[in-house]
């Protein structure tokens, strides 16, 4: 697909010429108006300022169809005459410095429409905003906090994500823990959960935190998806200075800050956005392409310059000012579809009479464009839902220009199989297959999110059939399958201790379930695939190419196992063995690239983590016997429910016979000879367990 061109609609109207106050000059007003001012947040808002030899505050808004603006607050009993703000030469910005207002003052714009109409809107630039119910904008100043993550940035700064390893755990701040107090409805404050998650997360071996809901949001249910302060962290858990603290304090520890950020749409509250000078200021003015009915919500003008400055300025404000390490981009499916979840007639095709939102294109384009040339090493990660092209590639090339892309169609099909009885799970081989036949056409991120936990849809461990010590085997072998998966990984919180229940943003994980021995142990296999996963390249160093994989049976779906080999870029590999049915395999053969010794290094289904304890040991003999297109295999004994990484300890290459995946997974006299005594071993073992 060819990048689309941006449009260079104008919105702005004429106003008187003034001479102003030297804060906004010349080339801020054409920078703002060809969108490429992206440090925007510097000028308008609200900003701490010397006038004449007077302190105080200077204000500016754009609101470029409003009949007037004016400034009121508490410290003019907001009164909508009392502070008038004044025009800045054609821009549609109005102005005003107050001497002597300080940090920590509510205020709003009142902005009387062409109709007479007074609205009070919040200020869109705003750093700080008032404690839900209320609406106000505050007065804050976030200069002159002392960052000192330099050794964190500086390694960002050398290091390509993309060849990193990046586990991920996804936390909603409001409902990760809460305190007993009554203040703010018991949350955390950010640098209260700054230390706590802080070491929980090392502890775990996660890499990086993504917060959902950390833009200003006036309502708790939309977990912070309906924002109407894209400059101002949630005054829920404290303020801009404090939220800094949080980034700066995870970063000392080695943990990376991604923020879910939503540029697809705001809420139509009174104060926001919505209409904001009467008119459709930073919505599409059709409500056949500025609504989201399903959403209740409005669809920001790709089209108006100044709204696409204003949110690459939010974006380019989060990376600078508060060290932000990257943005899950919500919804992005919902920007890119003209049609999305609309029937006909109700939406509006596009000048070629497609479906697709050429405006939210180039924007996204551009976004991803000054992001990278900002901040190279930043993560940009789509949440995208559909088969559009190239969502991960550079926009030269015609691509959107993330580096990472949510992998929705594995989530899916993976969640649907795990559901499935095992005895039916053969019928369903190709879930379990088929994202590896896509797996490198994007970068990747496997995600288990927070909306898989929710609204009915069961706990991850809920959506595991059988008994308990099922449901807890399927969660393992889930796991040691993704792990191995090409792709980084997320994970929502609350899933690594298996809480049943779904997740409720009104209170707090169930953390009391650590007190019993089968959430310790799912918590400690968490813990210890995580780390393991860290200390392993070949399963994250080549993630995104056929030469980091390498299928050795993927087509026996009679007996739900799957084999492949995950490589690094200095030729070291793991193979990963998984069985999805509640049987023991015995003599299971598989072919592998090298004779010599292999050894089991890692297997789910480990006493430890509430398994049976059946293992392969590390002494695992090679039979010159061909297999899966090798001149040699191994033969092993599969656990029920489980999945087993094996690497070669000596090993001897050999010439490889012509490798056919079609192979069927048979076992010869020799093999089945070998492993029947391995057999009895394992038996001795499991007899002694369970006497």
């Amino acid at each position: 697909m060819k990048k689309a061109a941006s449009t260079t609609k104008r919105t702005t109207s004429k106003k008187p010429k003034t001479e102003g106050l030297g804060v906004i000059g010349e080339l801020d007003r054409y920078l703002f108006g060809e969108g490429r001012h992206y440090q925007l947040y510097h000028k308008l808002g609200a900003h701490p300022y010397t006038y004449r030899g007077q302190d105080g505050y200077y204000f500016a808004v754009w609101a470029p169809h409003a009949a007037a603006v004016s400034l009121v607050g508490d410290f003019n009993a907001w009164n909508p005459d009392a502070t008038p703000m004044k025009p800045v030469a054609d821009s549609g910005i109005y102005e005003l410095f107050v001497p002597g207002l300080g940090v920590g003052q509510l205020y709003k714009f009142a902005i009387t429409t062409h109709t007479g109409t007074i609205l009070f809107k919040a200020d869109p630039y705003a750093f700080s905003a008032e404690y839900r119910p209320g609406t106000a904008s505050v007065t804050a100043d976030i200069r002159g906090f002392k960052w000192n993550d330099s050794k964190w940035m500086e390694s960002r700064a050398g290091t390509d994500p993309v060849k990193a390893p990046i586990s991920i755990y996804e936390v909603h701040l409001g409902s990760w823990k809460k305190k007993n107090r009554p203040e703010k409805d018991g949350y955390y404050t950010y640098m209260e959960a700054a230390h706590e998650l802080a070491d929980y997360v090392l502890e775990m071996g996660y890499t990086h935190v993504e917060l959902m809901g950390i833009a200003e949001h006036p309502y708790d249910g939309s977990w912070g998806y309906q924002v109407t302060g894209y400059f101002a962290p949630t005054s829920r858990y404290g303020t801009p200075a404090e939220f800094m603290y949080f980034v700066n304090y995870l970063h000392k520890k080695g943990i990376g800050v991604i923020l879910d950020w939503v540029p697809a749409h705001f809420p139509k509250d009174e104060s926001g956005l919505a209409r904001f000078d009467g008119t459709a200021c930073y919505e599409y003015a059709d409500p056949r392409k500025g609504e989201h009915s399903d959403w209740g919500t409005l669809v920001f003008d790709y089209g108006k310059t100044e709204v696409v400055n204003f949110l690459i300025s939010s974006a380019v404000f989060w990376l600078k000012e508060f060290h932000i390490d990257g943005f899950r981009v919500d919804a992005v499916a919902s920007m890119l579809y003209l049609d999305y979840s609309r029937e006909d007639g109700q939406w509006v095709p596009n000048k070629f009479g497609g479906k697709e939102n050429l405006e939210a294109v180039a924007f996204l384009q551009k976004l991803n464009e000054v992001v990278f040339e900002l901040f190279p090493t930043v993560m940009m990660i789509a949440e995208e839902s559909t088969s559009w092209p190239m969502v991960s590639k550079p926009t030269y090339c015609g691509g959107l220009g993330f580096n990472y892309k949510w992998n929705m169609g594995w989530m899916n099909d993976m969640l649907s199989y795990m559901s499935l009885d095992p005895l039916f799970r053969k019928g369903s081989h190709d879930k379990l297959t088929f994202s590896f036949f896509y797996a490198f056409s994007e970068n990747f991120i496997l995600p288990i999110s927070h909306d898989e936990v929710v609204h009915g849809k069961c706990s991850l461990i809920n959506k595991m059939p059988g008994d308990n010590d099922q449901k807890l085997a399927g969660i393992r072998a889930f796991m040691g399958y993704m792990m191995a998966h090409p792709g980084k990984k997320l994970i929502f919180m609350g899933t690594e201790f298996c809480q049943f229940i779904e997740w409720n943003y009104e209170q707090e994980l169930d953390w009391l379930l650590l007190a019993y021995p089968f959430h310790q142990k799912a918590k400690h296999f968490f813990q210890s695939l995580n780390h393991f996963y860290l200390n392993t390249p070949s399963l994250w160093e080549v993630d995104f190419s056929w030469e980091g994989f390498s299928w050795i049976a993927h087509d026996d779906n009679e007996q739900s196992v799957i084999a492949f080999r995950r490589i690094d870029k200095s030729g070291h590999e793991i193979i990963a063995v998984c069985n999805f049915v509640p049987v023991q395999r015995e003599h299971y053969c598989i072919g592998v690239p090298f004779a010599g010794t292999y050894e089991e290094v890692f297997t789910t289904d480990a006493e430890e983590f509430g398994g049976n304890g059946i293992t392969n040991g590390n002494a695992i003999k090679t039979l010159d016997e061909p297999m899966h297109g090798f001149e040699q295999c191994i033969p092993l004994t599969l656990p029920p429910l489980s999945v087993i990484y094996l690497k070669c300890k000596r090993r001897k290459q050999t010439k490889a016979a012509a490798h056919t995946d079609k192979t069927p997974t048979k076992v010869t006299k020799t093999a089945r000879k070998t492993a029947d005594k391995k057999t009895k071993t394992t038996d001795k073992k499991t007899k002694k367990k369970a006497d």
